[in-house]
């Protein structure tokens, strides 16, 4: 059974404590916590002690953090997996933190598609709405099947709001102009055929 030998010990910032194990394995543990457990450089754990300290002592402080970060903000598993790896929570805690958040439905993949979906349908193409989703770690089957049951905007539509927000017309802009609000339409994610016809149904509609 492997044994874990704490091969240095000091002092990290925000009052916690940087071990190494085995001069290759770092954890991050604050100072009461390793007070508490009487560690300090030499120090050898069994595997029993190894893994209590992963699970029962850091991991249940990942599920807090886990806690803490959605109750400020929704976010994917993707976006909640790296933000406890950047908080320095070894790969066993992130998965204790994930598997608790999931369990109580804190953490919900498809929930934030369908809130997603809803809330910028109106504001966002399709194209650039999936591309959003698939950025925070959404799978593509889960956004697919999202997509067909929530998103119900006229894409043309938007793109006329746009333009009537913009004061965009075929009639007064140069061809600069024209190019600047063809670019802008795209970077939203409207297909550049939408946004011709769109163009020019404003333009014979304003010239009949």
């Amino acid at each position: 059974m492997m044994r874990y030998i704490i091969t240095d010990f000091k002092k990290a910032e925000k009052g916690k404590i940087e071990l190494c194990f085995n001069e290759n394995i770092t954890l991050w543990l604050y100072q009461g916590e390793a007070r508490e457990l009487s560690l300090a450089k030499g120090v050898e754990l069994s595997e029993d002690e190894y893994q209590n300290l992963l699970h029962e002592v850091i991991g249940k402080r990942a599920v807090k953090r886990a806690m803490h970060l959605l109750e400020r903000q929704e976010r994917t598993e993707r976006q909640l997996r790296e933000k406890l790896m950047r908080n320095r929570y070894p790969q066993e805690a992130v998965e204790d933190a994930i598997a608790y958040v999931k369990k109580y439905h804190y953490l919900d993949d498809e929930r934030y598609a369908r809130t997603f979906i809803q809330f910028y349908q109106e504001k966002r193409s399709k194209m650039r709405i999936w591309n959003d989703l698939s950025k925070r770690g959404i799978p593509k089957d889960l956004i697919e099947n999202c997509m067909e049951e929530e998103f119900v905007s006229d894409e043309k539509m938007q793109i006329l709001d746009l333009l009537e927000k913009k004061n965009f017309s075929l009639d007064t802009a140069d061809q600069n102009e024209c190019r600047r609000i063809y670019q802008f339409l795209m970077r939203r994610g409207f297909r550049g055929s939408d946004i011709m016809s769109v163009m020019e149904q404003r333009y014979d509609s304003q010239n009949a």
